[in-house]
């Protein structure tokens, strides 16, 4: 069963600079220890949702998006 998600690009934005304020760069890892997870356990949609995650966590890092940018998932 395919279900729609509930997270907002918004929440996306928020979610990944709390990780980045608390974990710095060690916050990729986190994402892909947690996609990698989800995989295993056959979770398609959620590794799904880490990886989306991960890539805004990536951008943040780099700088290319700030905290108060407006995000547009993709």
């Amino acid at each position: 069963m395919n279900i729609a998600s509930r997270i907002t690009p918004a929440d996306m934005l928020s979610l990944a600079f709390l990780l980045v304020d608390r974990h710095g760069a060690k916050a990729l890892g986190y994402a892909d220890l947690a996609v990698g997870e989800m995989e295993e356990a056959g979770d398609d949609q959620r590794a799904e949702a880490w990886r989306a995650l991960k890539s805004v966590v990536e951008d943040a890092l780099a700088g290319r998006i700030e905290r108060d940018s407006e995000v547009t998932l993709h």
